[in-house]
């Protein structure tokens, strides 16, 4: 079959998108992936194998303004763009992965009779893929929260979870220890603010673990994104922290696999990825982009995995509250981890491709 897969800017949507491209194309699909043309997660590599196409990308809101205007502007082309490329694909299956700019993408593939599906990768949909989930085929979602909001036929929603990249898997801690030379009988903090970086957790963090009394028991891992780097690489050398600052890391699996505690944003493949390798966390939910990420938060603090900080509250102090709430005793933390028993780990990368490929059935 051809398998057109669209998708939005962040990696949060790119990463599960390539992740069933590359499912697809072991299985002999042809894969067309359809990018942003100004994707801002340009750290992430698209591998020669995939078949990329780019539109234009919109960022619209509900404001009158010169910045709406360009962006509709864009808008229309993109749409435009789209139309060229489901004419000339001509694609059996088109998947959509979310954002403004798969919307004229995933309803020209309908429009053209193909098949279609959308996955969301938060518990509350986004406005894109509430749109579409009125007249794809299927519509497939990370948690299983995500059914109470859909006022969809329930035969049209498909538990998948989120797809994550193939070598995000646990690696034998002692070998992680020594990818960063940390010595043993250290805490190991990993502290994420996503792809881009989270100046307000930067902040705060650096704060709070340049003041902390304890410091020389800490080893830490932050993720801050390249504008915060020279200045926090400066601040923890003061310090005396030991620190692996990175404004990017793209070998995930080596810091989850050695981290004790996670400081993170809560967005939907940072929760999934913590699921898989089970570390407890403190979330602090990026409280724009219409609070998907609260939504999120609560799935792991509900079942005792993590603990939440709202952003508004985030300073030095409640940070130094909940790190102390879980860090009284090693038992929290080994709690905090066996709460992860609750939830139940599947493949989603397989089983989103799988319900991909049964449209081939419609086909045969």
């Amino acid at each position: 079959m051809r398998i057109l897969i669209g998708t939005g800017s962040s990696g949060g949507h790119i990463f599960p998108a390539l992740a069933l491209g590359a499912a697809l194309k072991t299985q002999g699909e042809e894969v067309l992936l359809v990018l942003p043309q100004k994707y801002a997660a340009r750290h992430i590599e698209i591998t020669p194998q995939q078949a990329v196409q780019y539109i234009c990308a919109a960022d619209l809101s509900f404001k009158f303004n010169r910045k709406n205007l360009i962006g509709f502007w864009f808008f229309l082309r993109g749409t435009w763009e789209s139309l060229r490329i489901v004419i000339k694909f001509k694609p059996d299956v088109a998947v959509g992965f979310g954002s403004l700019n798969t919307v004229a993408l995933i309803f020209w593939a309908w429009l053209f009779r193909a098949k279609t599906l959308i996955h969301e990768q938060n518990v509350d949909l986004g406005r894109a893929n509430k749109l579409l989930a009125k007249v794809v085929d299927k519509v497939a979602v990370s948690f299983a929260q995500t059914r109470m909001s859909l006022n969809i036929d329930a035969q049209r929603i498909v538990l998948t979870g989120n797809p994550l990249r193939n070598e995000l898997w646990p690696v034998e801690r002692r070998k992680a220890a020594d990818f960063f030379k940390f010595k043993t009988g250290k805490m190991n903090i990993l502290i994420v603010g996503g792809s881009q970086g989270s100046h307000r957790l930067n902040t705060v963090c650096s704060e709070f673990f340049c003041a902390y009394p304890q410091k020389d028991n800490l080893q830490l891992i932050h993720l801050c994104g390249l504008t915060d780097l020279p200045w926090l690489k400066e601040k923890y050398a003061a310090a005396g922290l030991t620190c692996k600052l990175f404004d990017f890391f793209p070998q995930m699996q080596y810091a989850y696999s050695v981290a004790d505690l996670v400081l993170c944003r809560a967005g939907a493949t940072t929760i999934a990825e913590l699921q898989r390798f089970q570390i407890p966390a403190i979330l602090v939910p990026y409280p724009f982009a219409y609070a998907h990420q609260s939504a999120n938060a609560c799935v792991l603090a509900q079942q005792g995995a993590a603990v939440v900080i709202q952003d508004q509250l985030l300073t030095p102090e409640t940070l130094a509250a909940k790190f102390e709430q879980c860090l009284e005793n090693l038992q929290e933390l080994a709690k905090m981890r066996q709460a992860y028993a609750g939830f139940k780990l599947q493949d989603a990368t397989g089983l989103l491709a799988q319900e991909v490929l049964s449209f081939r059935l419609t086909y045969d």
